[in-house]
């Protein structure tokens, strides 16, 4: 993403569309780019967007080996959109976010496994140790009218975060109204929108 962005010289008109406030959401290698800072970066470093105030570690669970899937607590989400308050999280080659700023709301961490390898690199490899105690990682946040996350929601039949992502791009401005115009006769309240009984498969 960062070469083509750099080839065709889009990086300018990226931040531009950040700063004038423009919805934006993030996943995976997007959640990189929007952040303000980034570390574990391939050599040479990584040219970044920015906007979000966070500090994200690039490909912290591992290598493309190393996906996973976990079920994450999504108490926001599940209060805006309905249906149960935990989502299927697709961790492909993902990053994580070590540190917030206050303006950011987080949405979603996540909770290392014990001896799970935290990140790697041909030089370190660091490990949760058993006595350790729990860590989480954050992997999902908003702030204004920035959502990343470090999962990917495209690849399940779950679309509350599609939703979530279309209603916040459509808020007004703060100080306005904050109501939600439906489009096209939609209900638009949560608890009405019914949730895909089957997800889809990814990793077993």
């Amino acid at each position: 993403m960062a070469k083509l962005a750099e080839l065709h010289n889009l990086f300018p008109a990226l931040r531009e569309f950040v700063k004038m406030g423009k919805p934006v959401w993030g996943t995976c290698a997007g959640l990189i780019f929007l952040a303000n800072k980034a570390t574990g970066q391939k050599e040479g470093g990584q040219e970044l967007i920015g906007g979000l105030d966070c500090t994200v570690h690039r490909n912290y669970f591992g290598s493309q080996i190393q996906s996973f899937e976990a079920e994450l607590q999504v108490p926001e989400l599940a209060s805006k959109e309905g249906g149960p308050e935990t989502f299927r999280g697709v961790f492909i080659r993902a990053p994580a976010i070590l540190e917030a700023g206050p303006e950011v709301e987080v949405l979603a961490d996540y909770a290392i496994p014990t001896n799970k390898v935290l990140y790697s690199s041909s030089s370190v490899e660091i490990q949760e140790e058993s006595a350790m105690p729990e860590k989480r990682v954050i992997v999902a946040v908003r702030q204004g009218k920035l959502l990343a996350t470090a999962f990917h929601p495209e690849l399940t039949a779950d679309t509350r975060w599609h939703s979530y992502f279309l209603k916040m791009a459509s808020e007004v401005e703060e100080g306005a109204s904050s109501s939600i115009v439906a489009v096209g006769g939609v209900d638009s309240n949560p608890s009405s929108i019914q949730q895909p009984k089957f997800d889809l498969p990814i990793y077993q």
